[in-house]
C-alpha cells in the first residue's frame, strides 16, 4: 500500500489548488534550476537508475530511450513531444494530470527536454479534451509569467517554450509517428521505421515521444532520488503508476500506487470489491482495451506489473483496468473493441484496413451465434496474419482482444453457436 507521502499526484482528484501558487505550496517548482544546473548526464543517468519505464503502454525504459538522443547538435534543434492524445478505450490518467495537477507536467517537460537538449516542447492534446486544454493553457500561462519557462527558464540559463497542440481526435495519433504527422499539419498515418523519431523525428529533427503520466513523475524522481522510486515494485517493475479502474467494481477510480501491487488488493483497497463478489467476476482486461482479457479467476492473485501479467497471456498496457462481471456478455463486449478498431484504422496497410473489418463482421455473427464452430479457428488465424504484419501496432491491438476472448472463453462461443442451431433463442445475446 502506497503511503500517501509517497504519492507524486498530490492533487489527482481536484481536492486542492491547481494553480501555480498551490502546485509550489505541495513542493513542485522547488529547485527547477539546481537540478538543471546538474547537467544533462547527470539527470539522464538518474532516469536509468530509478527503473523508470514507459507509461503510455510499450513500457520502454526511459533513461535509455532519452539517451538515443544526439549528444552534440548538428545544426538541426531537438524536440520534446509529450502524446496527451489519451485514446485507448479505457484509459483515462493522464486527463487527471493535465485537469488537476498541471504543473507537474509542466515542470517535467522543461526537466525532460533540457535533458535532450531540447528548446521547444510540443504536447499534443485529444481533441476531444477540451476543459483539460483549457486547464492546461492556463497552467502554461502561469509559469511563462513567473519566468519558470520561456526566456531564462527559472533563472537557469536555459531558453524553453513549450506549446499546446490540439489534435481531432483520432486515436491513430497516439502513435508515435502518427502523432508528429498530424503535428506537422500531414494526415495522422504513421511513418515506416527507420528513422526512428531519435534519428528523424518532428520536422525531420531529432525527437522523443513522452507519454504525460512520465513526464509528470520526473522532477519528483529527481528530488527524492533514483533509489526512492526504484524502492517501488518489483525488480524491472519499478516506481509508482497510475491505475485506472473501471467497469463492474463498487467505486471506480483513478488512483496512484505503487507497481507490483495485487490485483485483489487493488480492488479491495481502492474499489470497494467486485460487484457483486468475487465469485461474480468474469474476466478482466488489465491495461487498457488493446490487451487480451484474462479470466477472472487467473486475475485475483495476479500481480500489476510488466512481467506479471505477461505471465497470465495479457499486458499491463496502460494500466487501464476494465473489470467485467458474469452479467457481462463478453462476446458483445470484445466485438465492440473490434468496431473501434475497424473505425480508428487509418487504412494504410492493408492487413489492418481489410482485416479490421473482417474481423469484425466475423465478430459480429458470433455475438448472434450465426456461424459455424470451424469458424473460430479460423477467426483466430486471421488475427495472427494481422498481428505484426503492419506499420504500427493498431493492427496488434485489434488482432489482441480477439486473441484473448478466443483463448480464454472459446466455450462461451460455442455455447451460442450451439444455442442458435438448436433454436434456443434465449441462450443467445440480446438484440
Amino acid at each position: 500500500m502506497l503511503k500517501d507521502e509517497d504519492r507524486i499526484f498530490t492533487n489527482l482528484y481536484g481536492m486542492h489548488d491547481r494553480s501555480l501558487k498551490g502546485a509550489q505550496a505541495r513542493g513542485h517548482w522547488d529547485g527547477t534550476a539546481g537540478i538543471l544546473g546538474k547537467g544533462r548526464d547527470w539527470i539522464i543517468d538518474n532516469m536509468k537508475a530509478s527503473g523508470l519505464r514507459g507509461r503510455g503502454g510499450a513500457g520502454f525504459p526511459t533513461g535509455l530511450k532519452w539517451s538515443f538522443m544526439p549528444k552534440e547538435s548538428d545544426g538541426r534543434p531537438a524536440y520534446l513531444v509529450v502524446n496527451a492524445d489519451e485514446s485507448e478505450p479505457g484509459t483515462c490518467k493522464d486527463r487527471e494530470i493535465m485537469r488537476h495537477d498541471p504543473h507537474t507536467l509542466i515542470e517535467g517537460c522543461l526537466i525532460a527536454s533540457f535533458a535532450m537538449n531540447a528548446h521547444a516542447c510540443y504536447i499534443y492534446i485529444r481533441g476531444e479534451y477540451i476543459r483539460e486544454r483549457e486547464a492546461f493553457q492556463a497552467a502554461i500561462d502561469e509559469a511563462y509569467e513567473a519566468g519558470l519557462v520561456g526566456k531564462n527558464a527559472c533563472k537557469s540559463g536555459w531558453d524553453f517554450d513549450i506549446y499546446l497542440h490540439h489534435g481531432a481526435g483520432a486515436y491513430i495519433c497516439g502513435e508515435e509517428t502518427a502523432l508528429l504527422e498530424s503535428l506537422e499539419g500531414k494526415k495522422g498515418m504513421p511513418r515506416m521505421k527507420p528513422p526512428f523519431p531519435a534519428g528523424a523525428g518532428l520536422y525531420g529533427c531529432p525527437t522523443t515521444v513522452n507519454n504525460v503520466e512520465l513526464i509528470a513523475v520526473v522532477p519528483t524522481i529527481l528530488r527524492r532520488g533514483a533509489d526512492w522510486f526504484a524502492g517501488f515494485g518489483r525488480p524491472n517493475n519499478a516506481g509508482t503508476k497510475l491505475f485506472a479502474v473501471s467497469g463492474h467494481v463498487n467505486n471506480p477510480c483513478v488512483v496512484e500506487e505503487a507497481m507490483s501491487i495485487s490485483f485483489e488488493e487493488l480492488i479491495e483497497k481502492h474499489c470497494g470489491g467486485i460487484r457483486g463478489g468475487w465469485d461474480n467476476l468474469l474476466a478482466v482486461i488489465p491495461g487498457g482495451s488493446s490487451v487480451p482479457c484474462v479470466r477472472g479467476e487467473n486475475m485475483k492473485d495476479a500481480i500489476m506489473d510488466f512481467d506479471a501479467l505477461r505471465e497470465v497471456g495479457s499486458s499491463l498496457g496502460t494500466a487501464a483496468v476494465i473489470v467485467m462481471d458474469k452479467q457481462t456478455d463478453i462476446i458483445k463486449a470484445i466485438w465492440r473493441l473490434s468496431k473501434f478498431y475497424k473505425h480508428e484504422s487509418c487504412g494504410q496497410c492493408t492487413p489492418c484496413r481489410e482485416g479490421t473489418g473482417w474481423m469484425m463482421r466475423v465478430m459480429d455473427r458470433l455475438v448472434k451465434g450465426e456461424a459455424e464452430p470451424e469458424e473460430i479457428d479460423m477467426l483466430f488465424d486471421v488475427t495472427k496474419q494481422v498481428e505484426g504484419h503492419t506499420i504500427c501496432a493498431l493492427g496488434d491491438a485489434a488482432a489482441w482482444p480477439i486473441q484473448g476472448l478466443i483463448r480464454n472463453f472459446r466455450d462461451v462461443i460455442e455455447d451460442r453457436i450451439k444455442a442458435q442451431k438448436t433454436g434456443r433463442v434465449s441462450a443467445v445475446a440480446a438484440e
